[in-house]
């Protein structure tokens, strides 16, 4: 199970992460990225997170 955390004072809401993996992802109403779930089926959770135009996204 990984832990996934989103700093929200860099997130921009951009919302790349909520579109590549809507199971583990959704931009919120304050236009925010928020974590829903753990994995992504079949995509690697950590790759989805490097692909945060500002790095938002930390996966441990």
């Amino acid at each position: 199970m990984a832990n996934i955390t989103i700093d929200k004072e860099l997130c921009t809401g951009c919302g790349l992460c909520a579109s590549l993996c809507p199971e583990a992802f959704e931009i919120g109403d304050d236009s925010v990225a928020k974590v829903k779930g753990d994995s992504c089926e079949g995509q690697d959770i950590k790759e989805i997170a490097s692909q945060c135009p500002v790095e938002a996204i930390k996966v441990g």
